[in-house]
């Protein structure tokens, strides 16, 4: 038996983004700890909330709790961007952890336009 997260795609996707990121994170030179910490926990919270939100009861309480694991991936996304910045990682080696956030939000946007439309 599955529990109501465990059925949604955005969630196995989000998951599978976890898995990356700390490959990803494994791969990166010292000194960054700071932004590989932000990255592996905003991806983690990605997770939960999606989780959260599936199991949730009031339709506006998992809209929130979507638009909050919504957030979360465009923080991963800013995070990226840092490293990028500081010449941390390439443009090459955050493109696959891009292209995962991408679907993601636009999954999680559809959830919650999904929920905002049947209220």
């Amino acid at each position: 038996m599955r529990v109501d997260h465990e059925r949604l795609d955005v969630y196995r996707y989000a998951l599978a983004l976890v898995s990356d990121v700390h490959r990803f994170l494994a791969a990166l030179p010292r000194g960054h700890s700071d932004l590989a910490d932000q990255l592996r926990r905003a991806s983690t919270s990605i997770v939960l909330n999606t989780a959260e939100g599936a199991g949730e009861f009031s339709k506006r309480e998992k809209a929130r709790l979507f638009r909050t694991a919504q957030r979360s991936a465009i923080e991963c996304a800013a995070t990226l961007d840092v490293l990028e910045t500081l010449g941390a990682a390439s443009e090459d080696a955050t493109r696959p952890l891009r292209s995962q956030l991408v679907r993601i939000v636009s999954m999680l946007v559809g959830l919650i336009r999904r929920g905002q439309r049947s209220q």
